[in-house]
């Protein structure tokens, strides 16, 4: 079969490569019709992950039709359409039994290897590195899914694949950035990056009671989609510093939650920090350029929620806790609990209350993938969603 292979660092091809087979009864295989490029392979794609191996077949963000079943698979059958999480989970073990899938006990085989890098294992994940289960991932021709009784959701016919796809990733990790911060009718909700989780983010603020979303980006087809789609206000940081822009806005008082929908490759113009960080990264003395979390605490009100659904991979330097310890914030972070919030925010896609298709600016063929991640990478041709064809 035909699959993106990771080479190296900035170093992808679309390969032929063996076809998947069922290795464990739970185990089934699908036919990938369609599956997408997410912020989190552009990680992979610039070297930020540790324990990638060349050969690696990237992509967390697949649907197809179940072409072989395990003899254990009872909730599927072959010629099911289904939409896959990211997030591999075996539904028994003491996380999954209190619906937090991504830090399932079991599905990661190399849970020695993430345990010893930051105490405990998190979850298997699609299409990630080595030391979260160096799983085969879903930009390819076909895609074997273990624990396939409790990841795949069906979906109805009457729903097309660009409106389902998305219930595989950025959806529910939009949703579940903004169940996060704990959203109270008429809050003010702050996000920074207007990419896809941050516009998924927008939508869901509003969907949990927000009364006032502002979209903080540099990227002017982001901040368009933000605002025309999702109804935000908007600050680009190349024309504003965004703590003053912020208190202007909340009249001094700060957003109520605060989104970071970036994560390790923040990008700042004019920030000491953000400079800083570029150079430790640059000679290998950091991995994470972390000036949104930093700029988020101190933007924060005082006793506000920061929600991080942005990827973080390493350690940090200079983190200001001392101020969000003194200003009482609630941080919470972490993988999406997909399975979690698949049936929910399906149902929401088949009433009509969103159609997630709004974000998809590039569709495009699987072997035109390599341009795509730099296309994608870079913020080119209007860039914000790319979604493959097999």
């Amino acid at each position: 079969m035909r699959a993106l292979v990771w080479h190296g660092k900035e170093d992808v091809r679309v390969d032929t490569v063996p076809d998947p087979k069922i290795a464990a009864d739970g185990d089934v295989i699908i036919e990938v019709t369609s599956t997408a490029i997410c912020g989190s392979d552009i990680h992979l794609f610039d070297g930020y992950q540790p324990t990638m191996e060349e050969g690696d077949i990237l992509g967390h963000e697949p649907m197809g039709v179940v072409v072989e079943v395990g003899k254990g698979v009872k909730n599927l059958k072959k010629g099911d359409r289904v939409v896959v999480p990211f997030v591999l989970a075996c539904g028994q073990c003491f996380f999954c039994q209190k619906h937090l899938f991504s830090s399932c006990d079991t599905s990661n085989p190399n849970a020695a290897m993430a345990a010893k890098a930051i105490g405990q294992s998190p979850a298997g994940l699609l299409g990630f590195s080595h030391m979260l289960g160096g799983f085969p991932g879903g930009q390819a021709k076909y895609l074997r899914v273990p624990y396939a009784d409790i990841g795949p959701i069906k979906v109805p016919d009457e729903i097309p694949d660009e409106q389902a796809l998305f219930l595989s990733d950025i959806f529910p990790t939009g949703y579940m950035a903004a169940e996060n911060c704990g959203i109270e009718p008429g809050d003010t909700v702050a996000v920074w990056g207007a990419g896809p989780v941050g516009q998924f983010a927008i939508q869901s603020a509003w969907m949990l009671g927000a009364g006032r979303v502002i979209a903080i980006d540099r990227v002017p087809e982001r901040l368009a989609m933000a605002a025309a789609f999702g109804r935000a206000e908007t600050i680009n940081f190349e024309d504003h510093k965004v703590y003053e822009r912020l208190m202007e806005m909340t009249s001094g008082r700060g957003p109520d939650r605060c989104i970071d929908a970036v994560g390790c490759e923040a990008h700042a113009t004019g920030s000491f920090d953000a400079i800083v960080d570029a150079g430790k990264v640059a000679i290998g003395l950091a991995t994470d350029r972390a000036h949104v979390l930093r700029e988020a605490i101190l933007c924060c009100r005082k006793n506000g929620t920061l929600s991080v659904p942005g990827v973080y991979v390493g350690l940090i330097d200079n983190f200001p806790f001392g101020p969000a310890m003194n200003k009482g914030l609630t941080i919470r972070a972490g993988q999406t609990h997909v399975q979690h919030y698949t049936a929910p925010l399906l149902k929401k896609i088949v009433e009509g209350e969103i159609d997630p298709s709004f974000v998809i600016t590039h569709r495009i063929s699987l072997e035109d993938a390599p341009a795509a991640y730099k296309t994608f990478r870079d913020k080119e041709d209007g860039c914000i969603k790319v979604v493959l064809r097999p």
